[in-house]
């Protein structure tokens, strides 16, 4: 008795500890500028070296994306390259030498092409085909050759290609006629791993076999399926399927008797598997409710080891040196960006190589976000990501936003976003919600806004502002929408369909006119193309009369509500006219709208200066027309466009 009451009361100290620590933050809590917030550091990638001394990893530190080296152990960046237009991405170290390749695309057209940097600092284009796509697909076993899909021959299909690393030429290994997928290749080269869209969750399994020229059909039902690694032997091939289930595990395929045999399953989407270069461990990633659960297994033992263990953050991706001897960690949260560490799988010694919050930021003051779940219109439990400002409570209520993510069939997750903390760091409460439709709770969820967008989707958003206005901590008269892409059309969705239901609407290169881009996609989306009619409509059928009647292009004259709309000039997937013409059309109601336009970004902005413009502008729109604290005068609520080109940088 005396344990148990022994146990209470450290509860109800722990418990008022934590309040006070809340009222202290609160009390102290300072607002950070979005300089201050874009001054945080993004980093990816982190190849070894063959001698393991330095990563190759990408920074957005001097404003872009550029290619860093950095020692192992810890110490100083070293730039590698200095772009001041386009985003540089590093791809890896040679497996026996430091020469580097990287990707780079024009501004955000997705056109990408893969460069070799020497070590003498020359730097040649790989696939310098004019308008053509590149794709890097893996080392060779032996590393004498690196796999890559181009789209010079067809532009609407990846075929596969080998080069050389010794000369750098390369062989087509694999004509894509068919528009497959590629997942895996073995070994020794001569097995493919092959996947076919059926729709946006199903797809057929299929290996090549390059001697014979035969391919095999793994799977007997229609479900989603991805081929993830060969065995190094090649005997075996490894694959993620949801066959019979709502989410995905993973299978072995033995490919001389055709047995299958299940390997791993969990209760979330295993997202994806490999194994390391000498088959020594097996890294496994799970979609565990919004954010990534790692497990790495020791093959001889079939146990797995003991990660790393961090207080403040969680361990969301992983990579190995060719050895099997050091793994590169990111560790980061809802709260706190990544930051990139190495660790010694034999010692057990970690080093930390990044610390990428700025250091004018305390940390305390950024809010960390739970996960909640709410009923919708029909019954259905719609999960949600919530981040409720510091500054919040019943004697101080604050404005609040629905976001909602891309896609359509994106996710939510519970990463670090500098723009959403930004937002609840000046007042705004934020609920990002996973809709029906979402992707990571299973494929009945996923399916259910097939032929339904604009309509149930849209509704679970209303009911995540019903929500939202049922906390005591929230302004229930001031709660808006915004969101990107996808998001950024349920944006304009509810400022249409449901207009007197949000305050205010963010839409950030969101589609407006389903007719148009569904005739628009890239050329290499022709593998999707047809799982995108069947979830969306075929805009050359009888179903262009939903796609037009969904569409909130033709019905602007609904709009009555303040809206902001961002957009890159150079999006292949949201054309910039779809953001000039809702634009054009919600001015003539006589609404405030302001227009934010970049010259040099594409889908989703990635330059800081871009970002600090379009961040800024949001939460001026939002602080006028959603807080209210600087109300325009009548009379001069007046729409405002906004040009940033690449003159005004």
């Amino acid at each position: 008795m005396n344990k148990l009451l022994t146990l209470c009361l450290l509860v109800i100290f722990m418990s008022c500890k934590k309040d006070d620590k809340a009222k202290e933050v609160a009390l102290n809590l300072k607002q950070y500028t979005i300089e201050q917030f874009m001054d945080n550091e993004a980093v990816g990638g982190g190849s070894f070296s063959p001698d393991k001394s330095t990563l190759l990893v990408s920074s957005n530190k001097s404003g872009i994306y550029n290619m860093y080296t950095v020692p192992a152990n810890g110490g100083e960046f070293t730039p590698i390259t200095e772009s001041d237009s386009s985003s540089i991405f590093g791809i890896s170290y040679f497996p026996n030498d430091k020469r580097m390749l990287y990707r780079a695309d024009g501004n955000g057209d997705e056109i990408y092409h893969i460069y070799l940097r020497d070590i003498d600092g020359t730097v040649t284009d790989l696939t310098p085909d004019e308008g053509i796509r590149a794709s890097f697909y893996g080392w060779a076993h032996d590393g004498k050759s690196f796999g890559y899909g181009s789209n010079k021959r067809d532009k609407r299909f990846m075929d596969i290609y080998e080069m050389n690393v010794e000369n750098m030429s390369s062989q087509l290994i694999y004509q894509n006629d068919e528009g497959y997928n590629m997942n895996a290749i073995s070994s020794d080269k001569n097995l493919i791993a092959l996947s076919k869209t059926i729709n946006t969750n199903d797809s057929d399994l299929f290996i090549y076999n390059r001697t014979d020229k035969s391919l095999t059909k793994i799977n007997d039902n229609q479900s989603s399926n991805s081929g993830q690694d060969f065995s190094l032997d090649g005997k075996i091939l490894y694959y993620t399927t949801d066959d019979g289930s709502e989410f995905s595990y993973v299978m072995k395929y033995d490919i001389a008797t055709g047995k299958k045999e299940k390997v791993l399953e969990k209760s979330w989407d295993i997202m994806g598997m490999y194994f390391t270069h000498n088959e020594k461990y097996r890294v496994s990633y799970i979609n565990e409710d919004g954010k990534n659960t790692i497990e790495v297994l020791d093959v001889a033992s079939g146990k797995n080891i003991e990660l790393p263990d961090f207080d403040n953050g969680n361990i969301t991706n992983v990579g190995f040196s060719r050895d099997e001897t050091m793994m590169r960690m990111y560790v980061g949260g809802s709260n706190s960006p990544a930051n990139l560490f190495t660790y010694d799988l034999k010692t057990k010694t970690q080093h930390k190589l990044t610390d990428v919050l700025n250091e004018d930021i305390n940390a305390d003051h950024l809010v960390k976000a739970e996960v909640i779940r709410y009923k919708s219109f029909d019954g259905i439990e719609i999960p949600a990501i919530y981040y409720l400002p510091h500054q919040a409570s019943a004697d101080h209520k604050v404005p609040a936003l629905v976001l909602v993510h891309g896609g359509p069939g994106g996710q939510s997750r519970q990463n670090f976003s500098s723009l959403t903390q930004y937002l609840v760091n000046h007042g705004y409460a934020v609920l990002a919600v996973n809709n029906r439709g979402s992707s990571g709770y299973g494929k009945t969820f996923y399916q259910m806004d097939d032929l339904n967008h604009g309509e149930k989707d849209l509704q679970d958003c209303v009911e995540g502002k019903n929500w939202l206005a049922a906390q005591i901590e929230i302004d229930a008269n001031k709660i808006g929408i915004m969101g990107g892409s996808y998001g950024g059309y349920m944006t304009m969705a509810a400022l249409t369909y449901t207009p007197e239901e949000f305050a205010v609407g963010v839409n950030l290169f969101g589609v407006t006119n389903w007719l148009r881009t569904l005739k628009s996609i890239p050329p290499w989306w022709e593998s999707f193309k047809d799982a995108l009619y069947k979830e969306l409509g075929n805009p050359h059928t009888v179903d262009s009369v939903r796609l037009r009647r969904i569409s909130p292009l033709f019905h602007t004259d609904k709009v009555t509500k303040p809206l902001i709309v961002l957009q890159g000039a150079k999006d292949p997937r949201v054309l910039q006219v779809e953001s000039d013409e809702i634009v054009a059309g919600v001015k003539k109601n006589g609404v405030p709208v302001e227009y934010v336009l970049f010259e040099d970004e594409g889908h989703g902005f990635v330059k800081k200066e871009n970002q600090i413009e379009a961040y800024s502008s949001i939460l001026k729109f939002l602080d006028i027309y959603l807080k209210k604290e600087n109300p325009p005068i009548d009379g001069e609520a007046q729409p405002k466009e906004i040009k940033v080109d690449e003159a005004t940088e």
